[in-house]
């Protein structure tokens, strides 16, 4: 049975994620504590694990409060350990662990930052991408370059279609005002931002055949000709749109 998914809105558009199951609650990414004691609170879950995905500081900057107040264990990236919190457990893109009791895969999704993870849970379906995949976009490039960043994406565009795609934050206004800019006969991105505008659906999660459908960054052989980049290699049209995104 797949774990319960809850969204949890923190600062001002970041999500958490907590993830209940086999009498197990655990946490991916930490913004801000209030929240999320308070969404525990309110379901009677007792936290015992904290994932994070990378060092920036609206990921992990709750973690000593909620440690504090719960107990949790926190796992990270061992290859990124200098920077994140004290780690109860420390894992490496490749390797898998339990969390919530079930398998979860550890991704290497560099780019964003050098060391950013994503942790895929197949059994659920479910991948927590934060800034790198993010829903109609990705995470801007500030340690990675996009060949690296173009790598990571690719990586999690080979998971399964009806993989749920559990992105770090609302960013959906601006990354599909882009996203329209570049791709502006695509029916399947008009509907989906109709949608999230009348408030049918949240920003996040979305599934990874919506992201194929409508994110203009899985999206670089359907726009290569547009862009001027027939012919070119899927890395340089990624380059070139991750480009028009930082001026847009």
């Amino acid at each position: 049975m797949p774990l319960e998914l809850v969204p949890v809105r923190c600062l001002t558009d970041n999500y958490a994620w907590l993830l209940h199951g086999n009498g197990r609650t655990a946490l991916v990414d930490a913004p801000e504590a209030a929240p999320i004691l308070a969404e525990l609170a309110a379901r009677g879950w007792s936290l015992d694990q904290i994932a994070l995905t990378h060092h920036h500081a609206d990921h992990i900057q709750a973690v000593p409060e909620l440690v504090a107040q719960t107990g949790a264990a926190v796992i990270g990236n061992a290859e990124d350990a200098a920077r994140l919190p004290p780690l109860d457990q420390a894992v490496r893109p490749g390797e898998r662990f339990a969390l919530c009791g079930e398998e979860a895969e550890v991704i290497d999704v560099s780019g964003h930052t050098v060391g950013h993870v994503a942790f895929h849970l197949p059994g659920s379906a479910m991948v927590f991408t934060a800034d790198s995949l993010m829903a109609l976009g990705c995470g801007r490039l500030f340690e990675g370059d996009a060949a690296m960043m173009w790598a990571s994406l690719s990586r999690l565009n080979a998971l399964p279609a009806e993989t749920l795609v559990c992105s770090g934050h609302d960013y959906c206004r601006g990354n599909g005002a882009f996203a329209l800019s570049v791709d502006p006969g695509n029916a399947a991105l008009r509907e989906r931002l109709a949608e999230t505008a009348a408030g049918a659906r949240p920003c996040a999660p979305s599934t990874l055949a919506e992201e194929r459908a409508t994110n203009p960054f899985l999206r670089v052989a359907e726009l290569a000709d547009s862009l001027g980049l027939a012919g070119a290699p899927e890395a340089t049209v990624f380059a070139e749109l991750r480009a028009r995104k930082d001026r847009f």
